[in-house]
């Protein structure tokens, strides 16, 4: 496996959403709370002050274009308070009082805008990653694209292939579900593909709005951290199969990995208000088994020399704080400190899923790595799985 990877081209969203805010807004929503008084100690836990946001803080708390008043509308609500006894005069102030309350906003009200940003970054960031590698649209062979959190059909790819465009017989391969691990995944995927044909051009695109997840009514302490975690970032890099002077990255190797009976741990489920991403206090622990065996697979690859490898920089989206920490922790004896910095400093403006890694990528080439640099990008997602890789800095 040797795949050849160019600079990641990074789009943050365009609205900044600070901490502070957040938590006015969810203080003065849910006062009554259990966790209210500890706010303040939860949101500085997260070591987040500010992330960027696709769409402004008010396109999610904004109410519904709709009212509370029943979907089967005025007739037969008067009908069931006439039926209850209400006088003409009572069931005109309660319909009336009905049709003043705002609906919360439905799956299309909030998805809609969100689907378009995503379309709008995502496209940036392709032209941007073509442009760094010296390509053309119509240089590229396969299509990669990931987007949780805007669920559409057709999705990301088409609207790529379109709006780019690309050649009528690029193969797309779209990848909705693979969520924080898109990053890494993707790019095993491609090295895939260019070893099957080493002249082929892969161009990889994730974009995701993961502020639809913002959900104002939810009062629960997992609620409250997901409003707190989430950034909005579209993220594109190129493959190749031979090495080009634009190239940064050599890939040599991929790792995947699956906890069995975890899919309940970390979830995206669609209601009447649109996307709410559940999570069990059991995550983290999952995730770090991930990382254990990670750790195991780096040892049998250079079993041959345990004491003298060790990657230069670790690239990694845990998904938390507490994993980092757990990586630090449980790294093998030896391997020197600071080899999370990058991932650390890209959690400081907020958790971007899929796109994370990539990001991370963007700071430790910007920072300069000397050739020969090793490195392992790691991510783990809802599932509970994993991948890695393992490369070097060209």
């Amino acid at each position: 496996m040797a795949a050849y990877l160019c600079p990641p081209a990074v789009i943050h969203g365009e609205h900044t959403v600070k901490t502070s805010q957040i938590v006015e807004e969810v203080r003065a929503r849910h006062p009554h709370a259990a966790w209210a008084p500890r706010i303040d100690g939860i949101a500085a836990s997260t070591g987040i002050e500010t992330r960027g946001w696709m769409l402004p803080l008010e396109a999610a708390v904004a109410p519904g274009n709709g009212s509370v008043l029943p979907a089967a509308g005025v007739g037969p609500a008067r009908e069931a308070l006439v039926g209850d006894g209400f006088g003409e005069g009572d069931v005109d102030r309660v319909i009336a009082a009905l049709e003043s309350i705002p609906a919360p906003q439905t799956v299309q009200e909030r998805t809609a805008p969100a689907w378009a940003a995503v379309q709008a970054c995502g496209e940036r960031a392709a032209r941007g990653a073509l442009q760094i590698a010296g390509l053309d649209a119509a240089d590229v062979d396969c299509l990669i694209t990931s987007h949780s959190t805007t669920p559409a059909l057709p999705g990301l790819d088409v609207a790529l292939a379109n709006k780019l465009p690309l050649r009528g017989d690029v193969m797309m391969l779209p990848a909705t579900q693979w969520a924080c691990i898109a990053g890494t995944r993707s790019l095993a995927l491609a090295a895939d593909l260019v070893a099957a044909d080493p002249d082929r051009v892969v161009l990889v695109v994730i974009a995701e709005a993961l502020s639809t997840t913002y959900q104002p009514a939810d009062d629960t302490l997992e609620s409250l951290i997901v409003r707190l975690l989430f950034a909005d970032t579209a993220v594109a890099a190129v493959v190749t199969g031979r090495p080009r002077a634009e190239s940064v990255v050599r890939l040599n190797a991929a790792w995947h990995h699956t906890v069995p009976d975890t899919q309940d741990l970390h979830r995206l489920e669609t209601r009447d208000d649109g996307a709410h991403f559940v999570m069990d206090r059991r995550g983290p622990r999952a995730v770090q088994e991930t990382v254990t065996a990670m750790w195991e697979w780096l040892r049998a690859r250079y079993q041959d020399d345990p004491d003298a490898w060790h990657p230069d920089v670790l690239l990694a989206h845990p998904g938390g704080t507490r994993v980092l920490e757990y990586m630090e922790q449980t790294m093998p004896d030896g391997w020197p400190s600071g080899l999370l910095d990058y991932s650390r400093d890209s959690y400081t403006s907020g958790n971007r899923g899929g796109a994370a890694v990539f990001d991370i990528l963007r700071r430790a080439h910007d920072a300069g790595q000397e050739a020969g640099s090793r490195a392992v990008l790691y991510a783990a997602a809802p599932g509970l799985t994993a991948t890695a890789l393992e490369g070097e800095w060209l």
